[in-house]
């Protein structure tokens, strides 16, 4: 805001003001003062625009409308006023200038209620919430919610109740009313030989009266079995059995919101019979951007249509929804805007039972238990997240060694044939891929393989998965008494990473025996690997030695030091482990056809 000073002879009040447009305002109390002293307390103003151009010196009041029409009294009865202070309000901010405006009233008279619901009906129309509304002016949602409710209400009830004519308990219940029932209410309160209904009795013939009229009907009353009765006038008549009127109009409602939806609308709600439509919680939403039609339905079985609403979030998502369709972004275009089909209890309860019952009955069938673990470990799920070993190196030197090895090229065909068999991309591997139709896309594909084919995809899952130092591949190759001399050879990078003299020389006793290693004892690390190679190689006049694995490399794996190594500390842990442990010797049976507890569906068995 800026302050500055203003003439009051150019200022009017704001259409923002809560003044705006009634009866100017009782100032007896503040001109005397206002005479003499002037304007002391700033007025919030906007500047005021011709054709888009603000003109110069000339202000629309937001806040301070009864200093100004005291200011202008006075100057009207010959008083000379100073300029007066202003503070300017930024242009286009209506929403902060109206809740200046009633919070300046709040906190010195009170307005009326109906003054109040035509501030906060102005705000709502700004944009803002009702809970934006109640944390503003220090109110519960619930009387905000209770003033907006007066916008249900006839512009001749507001006048009433503003003028003290109608009391507070009539004009809450006539807002639950519909304006048909309000315009009735109306002409009997017009009608001095009528009792005018209040209290309980406007209650009862709000909601508990049995007397439904036929112009209620959205049936053809030429085909209602039941009886009806007219006034002798025969201007109005009613429906004298109200169970089978309703059954009657609700078949006609069904029909109703069928031909609606029909008609392009995205849902058509049908409230609770004698629930009112709280139009200020909604927003106009148009039937090709998304919006419903709400249908309300009084006791007394009158129908009314509220077509093109959305709630203030529904509207929102639409509207950004529109928004990316129109810069041609992907998204989705139509938002689903329904509330679920259940509650959140409720689906939980029906997720909680069909999960029990599904895994009661998979212990019992450990042949498609296998399949769709390998399906999660595969594709993964939100509580399955199954990762290859990224087989990281320090240099390139042993990155290039590993991917060279015989064993690589090896899992790597068993890989590509397991991808193959899924239809997965056979250069990616296999776990973490996005397969169509994630875990129970693999899934189905698994339950149409033999064993065979689904426990070589098992072998490659576990083989991508297994961490590399980790002390599962120690129990694993023990247990098979995997010979690393099958797999690997000594390699450039294997000699140039090697820097412990003592374990060299130790190496070098292993293949050329203790008189060499011991007489190459000082030689330099070097030196003794030179001759190490030698004798693998047989160079050197070196006899070759075939087949030499290092301890380092052999399952169990050793050491070479006292000092510590970890690989060896892994083999040791897990040797007792394995002690005296043999997998059971196969059945010699055919494996069992797969059963299910109920009849599967043959498409998703033969799915490829």
């Amino acid at each position: 805001m800026r302050l500055a000073f203003a003439d009051p002879r150019n200022m009017t009040i704001s259409p923002l003001n809560m003044h705006y447009g009634r009866p100017k305002p009782d100032v007896s109390d503040i001109r005397p003062s206002i005479g003499q002293r002037g304007v002391l307390v700033p007025m919030l103003v906007q500047e005021k625009f011709a054709d888009g151009v603000v003109i110069p010196g000339a202000f629309a009041v937001v806040a301070g409308a009864r200093r100004l029409t005291a200011a202008q009294a006075e100057i009207a009865a010959g008083v000379e006023i100073d300029p007066v202070p202003i503070c300017i309000l930024d242009p286009g901010d209506d929403a902060a200038a109206i809740e200046a405006s009633l919070i300046e009233n709040l906190n010195r008279l009170p307005p009326d209620e109906v003054s109040t619901w035509e501030t906060f009906a102005k705000l709502i129309k700004e944009g803002r919430t009702p809970q934006e509304i109640a944390v503003t002016f220090f109110m519960t949602e619930a009387v905000v919610n209770r003033t907006l409710a007066l916008g249900n209400l006839l512009p001749r009830l507001r006048k009433l109740y503003r003028d003290e004519k109608i009391n507070i308990g009539a004009i809450r219940l006539l807002t639950l009313a519909t304006k048909t029932q309000q315009k009735d209410w109306l002409a009997i309160y017009d009608d001095p030989d009528q009792p005018t209904p209040l209290g309980q009795g406007l209650k009862n013939w709000l909601f508990g009266g049995a007397a439904i009229p036929t112009q209620h009907a959205l049936f053809s009353l030429d085909d209602y079995p039941g009886a009806i009765i007219a006034d002798l006038f025969g201007e109005d008549s009613y429906f004298t059995d109200p169970g089978l009127f309703w059954t009657h109009q609700n078949a006609a409602l069904a029909a109703k919101r069928e031909a609606l939806l029909a008609e392009g609308w995205t849902a058509v709600e049908v409230l609770e019979t004698g629930r009112s439509f709280d139009s200020w919680k909604h927003e106009r939403v148009g039937k090709a951007k998304g919006g419903k039609v709400y249908v309300s339905v009084s006791h007394r079985g009158e129908v009314t249509l509220h077509e093109g609403f959305l709630t203030a979030k529904e509207a929102r998502r639409a509207q950004a929804a529109a928004v990316k369709a129109a810069r041609g972004e992907s998204g989705e275009a139509d938002p689903k805007t329904d509330r679920a089909e259940v509650t959140g209890n409720q689906q939980s309860y029906i997720d909680l039972h069909r999960h029990a019952a599904v895994r009661a009955v998979l212990t019992d069938h450990a042949d498609v238990a296998l399949r769709l673990l390998l399906a999660h470990a595969v594709a993964g799920t939100a509580l399955w997240r199954v990762e290859p070993d990224p087989r990281r190196a320090g240099v390139e030197a042993v990155a290039q060694s590993a991917e060279a090895s015989p064993a690589e090229a090896s899992f790597q065909a068993k890989r590509k044939a397991a991808c193959d068999l899924l239809g997965a991309d056979p250069e990616r591997d296999l776990v973490g891929q996005q397969v169509a139709g994630g875990a129970a896309g693999v899934f189905a594909k698994l339950l149409s393989l033999p064993d065979a084919d689904v426990l070589a995809v098992a072998a490659v899952v576990i083989g991508e998965t297994l961490a590399a130092g980790s002390a599962e591949v120690e129990a694993a190759g023990a247990y098979l008494k995997v010979d690393m001399g099958e797999f690997w050879t000594p390699d450039d990078a294997f000699f140039d990473l090697m820097r412990d003299r003592e374990a060299v020389n130790a190496m070098l006793k292993e293949v050329g025996g203790k008189k060499v290693a011991d007489g190459n004892l000082t030689e330099k690390i070097k030196t003794q690997k030179a001759i190490l190679r030698d004798f693998l190689d047989g160079t050197n006049d070196r006899p070759k030695v075939a087949k030499w694995t290092p301890k380092w490399l052999t399952f169990p794996a050793g050491a070479y030091t006292r000092r510590p190594f970890a690989t060896a500390q892994r083999s040791k842990a897990v040797a007792p482990l394995l002690r005296g442990v043999r997998l059971p010797a196969p059945a010699n049976v055919a494996p069992p056809a797969i059963t299910l507890a109920a009849d599967p569906n043959p498409a998703i068995l033969a799915a490829e």
